[in-house]
C-alpha cells in the first residue's frame, strides 16, 4: 500500500479484513465544531474515531502531546485497529489532521499507514457510503514500540538541532503580525526557523499537490525536503503535513517537535523572533 491511496483504492478494498480505516479529525477550539459529533453523524463505513485529545499524554498542560506507547497500544486495540493492518487515514477539517494520525500510528509501530488524498470530503463529492453512529466492534492487536529519534522536545530545540526548523503555521501567525489563538501565547517564531503554511501543501479539494509542486514549495521556503529537517507549528499538529509530504518526496529523515509554539510561545525564558524569516 503506498503512503498517498485514492478514494477509488479504498472503495475497492473497504471492508477487507486486514484493511482499518481511522478518522482523525481534529478542529480548533475557535471552530466549537467536535470532531466526534461529526463523526458518529456520518463517516466512511467501519472507520474508528481517533480522538487525539483523548489519545494523548493527559497528564500534560499542553495540547494532545503524544502519549506513552503502552496507553496508545491499548486505545488502538480497544478501537478495533491493529499494528500490522493496513491502515488508512483521513480527516474532515480544515487543519488536514489526517497527518497526525498517520504520524501517531506510524511512530508506535504501525508499518502500513497511508492518507487517503482528499479525505472525507472527496469521498461524500463523489457520493461514495457514509454510515452513522459507532462501528462494529473489531478484535484487533497493537503492541506498540516508539519509534526513537523522531520528536524532539524544548531542551533538544534549545540546545541547537543541528538541522532546519520548518514551522507549518500561516505567514501571519508565524510573522506575529496575527495574535495566536492561544491565551499566554506570545507572537512570533523560533528563531532561525523558516516557514512553509501546511495549507499550501493542499489543493483547493484537499488532496496533496504534485510531487513537483510540493518539491518547489519546499524550495521556495528554503528548505531541502531531501534532507534532514524537525517540524514544529501550533501545537504538533500541522506539522505533521510538512513531514508527510516530504516522505512523498523520498525523505525518510524528518522530526516532530511536539510541543511546537504552544509550548515554545508560552515560555517567558525562550527566545522568540517576529518579521519574516
Amino acid at each position: 500500500m503506498d503512503d498517498l491511496v485514492s478514494t477509488e483504492w479504498l472503495a475497492q478494498n473497504l471492508g477487507k479484513a486486514d484493511v482499518a480505516v481511522v478518522d482523525s479529525t481534529w478542529h480548533m477550539p475557535a471552530t466549537k465544531r467536535s470532531g466526534r459529533e461529526e463523526y458518529l453523524a456520518a463517516h466512511i463505513p467501519g472507520a474508528r474515531f481517533l480522538d487525539i485529545d483523548a489519545v494523548a499524554d493527559t497528564h500534560s498542560p499542553l495540547p494532545h502531546m503524544l502519549p506513552s506507547a503502552a496507553d496508545f497500544g491499548r486505545a488502538m486495540e480497544a478501537l478495533g485497529v491493529g499494528r500490522d493492518d493496513r491502515i488508512v487515514v483521513y480527516d474532515n477539517s480544515a487543519t488536514r489532521n489526517a497527518a497526525r494520525g498517520w504520524f501517531m500510528l506510524r511512530h508506535f509501530g504501525a508499518a502500513n499507514v497511508a492518507i487517503l488524498d482528499g479525505g472525507l470530503p472527496k469521498w461524500l463529492a463523489e457520493g461514495r457510503p457514509t454510515e452513522s453512529g459507532e462501528p462494529r466492534p473489531r478484535k484487533a492487536r497493537f503492541s506498540a514500540a516508539e519509534r526513537r529519534g523522531e520528536v524532539v522536545d524544548k531542551r533538544d530545540v534549545g540546545r541547537g538541532l543541528g538541522v532546519p526548523l520548518v514551522d507549518a503555521r500561516g505567514r501571519g501567525r508565524f510573522e506575529g503580525s496575527e495574535p495566536d489563538p492561544r491565551p499566554g501565547v506570545a507572537a512570533g517564531h523560533i528563531p532561525g526557523a523558516r516557514n512553509l503554511p501546511f495549507a499550501e501543501l493542499y489543493n483547493p479539494d484537499g488532496t496533496f499537490k504534485s510531487r513537483e509542486e510540493l518539491r518547489e514549495l519546499f524550495d521556495k521556503a528554503g528548505v531541502n525536503p531531501d534532507r534532514p529537517f524537525v517540524a514544529n507549528c501550533g501545537s504538533g499538529v500541522t506539522a505533521n503535513s510538512l513531514i508527510f509530504a516530504a516522505r512523498l518526496l523520498g525523505n525518510r529523515d524528518t522530526r516532530l517537535y511536539d510541543g511546537s509554539w504552544s509550548e515554545w510561545g508560552a515560555d517567558p525564558n525562550t527566545p522568540k523572533e517576529t518579521g519574516p524569516a
